[in-house]
């Protein structure tokens, strides 16, 4: 039996099969939670297949850039469970000009907006949603970060803003939550090669960087995310609440790497 069991996850977010949210999927069905999924219109033909995969036959449209949406969805939702116990907010955006150049040259007013208000915004709109569903039971919200939210990252640009949003976000709503029995965390994950990280120039070489330097000498996978995020959803992390996890191979802890002898040589 799985830690999981008899535990119900919303996932919002899911694109692909090589999306962040796909391998929390897999790691929580894995371990007896039920799935439901939520996603933008264009993705209904990748995920609902996926959702079988894992034997769920609850999935719905739902665009977290407007409260209208949001609360279709979470109606529909109702028409099949009267209530959950996880939240997966797998969600970012900034228009792709905005990770396009410099910083200065690249930061409009209305890409900064956007950024803030899908990447960050969406997380307290859903968990406001949530509330409801996790009523009475140890709810649990997690959402995906990155390292740019504490440094600056080449061709990240607006995102990093909007992420350091996002983790200020996770601080507020795990002390106001608390109270009601619900933990609120994030993971910031190291770079996988995503459909969303696709956007970001440099991505091979920014893998490649990441790869030799992280102390583990490899790039985190889907994989490894989803198996970071069942756990904080899951009772083994009860006293666990308004964290940030790095799931980067120890990455964020290196100050400096030379050359081994070998790339030297």
């Amino acid at each position: 039996m799985g830690f999981l069991q008899g535990k119900r996850a919303l996932i919002v977010g899911l694109a692909t099969d090589r999306s962040i949210a796909w391998g929390i999927a897999q790691a929580m069905h894995g371990q007896g939670a039920e799935l439901a999924f939520a996603h933008i219109e264009r993705m209904t033909d990748r995920v609902v297949p996926l959702a079988r995969q894992l034997g769920s036959d609850i999935t719905f449209v739902m665009d977290v850039a407007e409260d209208e949406q949001i609360a279709k969805g979470f109606a529909h939702l109702k028409s099949r469970w009267d209530a959950f116990d996880i939240l997966v907010h797998a969600v970012a955006f900034a228009p792709r000009e905005a990770l396009t150049g410099n910083f200065i040259d690249a930061t409009t007013r209305e890409g900064f907006h956007i950024a803030h208000d899908i990447s960050s915004y969406s997380l307290t709109a859903l968990a406001r949603a949530s509330l409801p569903f996790m009523h009475g039971r140890a709810g649990s919200i997690v959402t995906l970060s990155y390292l740019g939210a504490v440094r600056s990252i080449p061709g990240y640009n607006v995102m990093g803003l909007a992420k350091a949003s996002l983790e200020a976000n996770v601080r507020f709503l795990a002390a106001d939550l608390g109270p009601q029995g619900v933990r609120v965390n994030a993971i910031s994950a190291g770079p996988i090669k995503t459909l969303s990280a696709a956007g970001i120039p440099g991505l091979r070489k920014m893998l490649s960087h990441v790869a030799a330097t992280a102390p583990i000498k490899r790039n985190v996978t889907i994989e490894d995310v989803g198996n970071a995020a069942a756990f904080l959803c899951s009772e083994l992390a009860a006293g666990v609440s308004g964290e940030v996890l790095y799931v980067d191979g120890g990455y964020h802890t290196v100050g400096m790497s030379f050359p081994s002898d070998s790339d030297s040589a």
